[in-house]
């Protein structure tokens, strides 16, 4: 009888998928046929995954592997989803400030619906209404350059912490200690953004990190992180995702659950007093929530919670792949002709390293490359462009910036051993290294009385 519905539910789900493929060409060869169009080129592709085949991790290279063979723009299919690919500046511009508007949605990928309660959060949610008031308080009451100057104080506390307990692990070694960079980076940005929210810490060795909800929200990172990790096969093949392989879609509702369990936590302490005396960003919206409650109700500042801590994650670090766009009507795009519900792929990586932009060495780490303007009109997008252009950029440049030099100043860094460090790309959207820097560190002698006092 179990067999019966399990090969009933099979047929079921593989007769949809086939619907769903058919209805899709149907659409494309309708839309094509209906008017003269002219679409980007396009490799061959199979039935059913469409271009999937072609391939290989990390995503941003296989796609610039076929822009340098196909052309910089290329309509492609994932499955069932049509993506236009652009490694291109000019034409990544034209569509993120000419086509701004027309490519202001986000892609309602299956994977993500749990995620992001159900497409509801900065980063997820599709352009209108909900987005724009998301967007006007996460710039004017959360990351508003007044905002990042009330909260430098924090910021300064975390990277000093961070030089405390990395002089705290030198001290007590005979040889130059070692260091997790990629670790303690993650801890100074999670520790950062979760002060400036909620006042609390979650990472490091004093008490607030020991508690139960520090752990609790410790294992939520690293489940996070264990599901983006995973690219789902059931966005773009339909039938994967009603037999949810892998329990993807079950772990991802469990996910959801505790987040926001998480936040609404943090909401009702400080409506409780809990927090009191802490300027954070719960507390500031909740005091506007007494004015405007529908602007700023529960469910927004639980989304602002967990959109900003998710971006956080995101941009650690940046993304080589822009986050995506999906098109809300027909356009034409550097004379190609785009159907509306498709979706953009920008690949930063590929225009950074464009050697038409950058001369014959682009692939070289070379920071004088930036001096005394050297580089002023040079095309980057490190934060994408137009309306869904990170708010957070001044609040990761900050950061960034003061820890990198509080580094650099108070310890003299070295390789683990002569070779050279890997500079592998991992897999993951968001570009992280295949092996994770490890270094040797030593405090610098002139900086050893600062050191101390920060351990007093």
């Amino acid at each position: 009888m179990a067999e019966s519905t399990t090969l009933s539910i099979l047929c079921l789900s593989l007769a949809t998928a086939l619907f769903l493929l058919l209805l899709f060409r149907f659409r494309i060869l309708l839309w094509s046929k209906n008017r003269q169009h002219r679409l980007p080129p396009s490799p061959p592709s199979l039935p059913l995954i469409g271009h999937l085949h072609l391939f290989k991790k990390p995503l941003h290279r296989s796609l610039s592997n076929l822009a340098s063979s196909h052309g910089p723009v290329l309509l492609l299919r994932f499955g069932s989803r049509l993506v236009v690919h652009v490694a291109d500046p000019a034409v990544a511009e034209e569509c993120l400030t000419i086509h701004d508007v027309t490519f202001a949605n986000r892609p309602q990928l299956p994977s993500l619906r749990h995620l992001s309660n159900g497409f509801t959060t900065l980063g997820s949610s599709s352009y209108g209404p909900n987005w724009r008031n998301l967007r006007r308080i996460a710039t004017i009451e959360v990351l508003s350059s007044h905002r990042l100057l009330r909260s430098s104080a924090v910021r300064a506390a975390e990277v000093r912490d961070l030089a405390r307990r990395l002089f705290v692990s030198a001290k007590a070694a005979t040889t130059p200690a070692r260091a997790d960079v990629k670790a303690r980076a993650f801890e100074l940005a999670l520790n950062t953004v979760a002060r400036m929210i909620a006042g609390k810490r979650y990472y490091g060795d004093d008490d607030d990190a020991a508690t139960e909800e520090a752990e609790r929200f410790r294992a939520m990172v690293r489940e996070y992180f264990a599901m983006q990790g995973a690219s789902s096969l059931q966005d773009f093949v339909p039938v994967l995702g009603m037999l949810d392989v892998g329990g993807a879609n079950r772990r991802a509702i469990e996910l959801s659950k505790k987040r926001n369990e998480w936040a609404q936590r943090l909401i009702d302490d400080h409506r409780a007093g809990k927090e009191q005396g802490r300027r954070t960003m719960v507390r500031d919206l909740l005091e506007m929530q007494a004015s405007d409650p529908e602007a700023y109700s529960d469910k927004v500042i639980r989304a602002l919670c967990l959109c900003v801590i998710t971006e956080t994650l995101r941009l650690h670090p940046i993304a080589p792949l822009m986050a995506p766009h999906e098109s809300s009507a027909d356009c034409s795009v550097a004379g190609y002709d785009i159907p509306a519900g498709t979706m953009l792929l920008v690949n930063v990586h590929a225009m950074h390293r464009d050697v038409s932009v950058w001369g014959e060495e682009a692939g070289t780490f070379s920071p004088e490359r930036f001096e005394n303007g050297k580089s002023d009109g040079k095309w980057m997008l490190p934060f994408g462009m137009g309306r869904r252009r990170c708010p957070g950029e001044g609040f990761a440049m900050k950061v960034v910036g003061l820890a990198l030099s509080t580094l650099v100043q108070c310890f003299e860094w070295r390789r683990v051993g002569e070779t050279e460090v890997d500079m592998a790309e991992g897999s993951r959207i968001t570009m992280p290294k295949a092996v994770p820097l490890v270094a040797l560190y030593l405090p610098r002698p002139e900086m050893v009385p600062a050191l101390n006092a920060l351990c007093e």
